[in-house]
């Protein structure tokens, strides 16, 4: 098992079942192809830690008991992530693919959240036509598109007034440019980049955030 980098203060009380996650990722994830072999020694601090500071309270990107929904979950990052760190939160994990749901739902199961994180497989842009489905407070993604298209799967999941807090790279900035009109179509308001995580990752966790507002 790969030890543990330094934590901030308010995410010791989950290192261990973080820990556990990261054993899971290292072998059964893997194994179903979810993460390469090379990512292995930098599953901390490029993947699990980098997802975990979004999540701090202190910064408000993730209000107190919000429900959050992680649109292309795929291994958990973000979403099972900040399941573990915030046992005050509601996430639902939306994966279309077979083999990633069985995963996620397995390593629910195995870290004992199956009262704070549901596995929905499906589209993200279906979601909204299921009966069973309520608007969250917060909707993340990390690595699954382009901010354009990002916003069509994402926004309408969102109560008006509730967040987009997306995960991006290096060319956020561009992204948010291109997506603007789109963004203007769809209500969003308040379009930026945060970046987190500082001095605990290196490089800093970039982060596109917006609120819904009403449609246009």
């Amino acid at each position: 098992m790969k030890h543990s980098p330094a934590l901030p203060d308010w995410l010791l009380p989950a290192e261990s079942e973080l820990s556990a996650y990261v054993d899971l990722l290292s072998t059964t994830g893997v194994e179903h192809g979810l993460i390469g072999p090379r990512e292995v020694p930098r599953l901390w601090e490029r993947h699990v830690l980098n997802c975990a500071v979004v999540a701090d309270p202190a910064l408000g990107l993730v209000p107190i008991d919000a429900r959050v929904a992680d649109v292309g979950s795929g291994a958990g990052l973000p979403g099972l992530v900040w399941g573990i760190a915030r046992p005050d939160i509601h996430v639902v994990l939306i994966e279309p693919l077979l083999r990633r749901a069985t995963f996620l739902t397995q390593a629910v199961e195995d870290l004992g959240l199956t009262d704070r994180v549901t596995v929905l497989r499906g589209r993200a842009e279906e979601m909204t036509s299921s009966p069973d489905w309520s608007p969250v407070d917060v909707v993340t993604a990390r690595a699954v598109a382009p901010l354009e298209k990002l916003l069509g799967w994402t926004v309408p999941l969102l109560v008006t007034g509730g967040r987009l807090a997306l995960l991006k790279g290096s060319s956020a900035a561009e992204e948010i440019a291109s997506a603007q009109s789109a963004a203007t179509s769809m209500g969003v308001r308040d379009l930026c980049i945060t970046t987190c995580g500082s001095p605990w990752v290196d490089p800093a966790t970039t982060v596109v955030t917006g609120i819904r507002g009403t449609a246009q």
